[in-house]
């Protein structure tokens, strides 16, 4: 397995990762996203097939130090269970430390199993003094 970090030159190494998504991005979502400094997107290739992404938002505040969201997580159907998910997140760990970041956070669902087990195999601590709310717009 080899995890490459994209930059602004890898829209089309995106693109054919768009499987692994939730929905296919666009070029142009894709091109924002990696030409931002705070975004990054990190993807899984075995033998040169993506097999997995994982994507990282820091998020900074005035009074905090700047912390690492882990956005998403997703790895195709045939590489699940093989450890592609724990690397992915122990790549963006690495490369939050490496920027000097204060932490790295996820959500995810209570009932999400797989998601719980690899955040936990990865290092991450269920805290219970959370809740998260929300707001939805029309086509946003």
């Amino acid at each position: 397995m080899d995890i490459r970090k994209l930059d602004t030159s890898d829209v089309e190494a995106l693109l054919t990762a768009g499987h692994l998504f939730d929905e296919a991005p666009s070029a142009d979502r894709a091109r924002g996203f990696l030409a931002s400094s705070g975004n990054h997107c990190l993807v899984a290739y075995i033998d040169e097939e993506p097999a997995g992404f994982v994507t990282g938002v820091e998020i900074a505040h005035p009074d905090k130090e700047t912390e690492m969201l882990l956005y998403e997580l997703g790895v195709d159907e045939r590489w699940r269970g093989q450890g592609i998910g724990k690397a992915l997140v122990a790549a963006l760990e690495a490369l939050a430390r490496n920027r000097g970041l204060r932490g790295m956070w996820v959500l995810t669902e209570p009932g999400n199993a797989p998601a719980l087990a690899t955040y936990r195999s990865a290092g991450a601590e269920i805290t219970e003094d959370a809740v998260v709310l929300e707001w939805r717009f029309a086509d946003g």
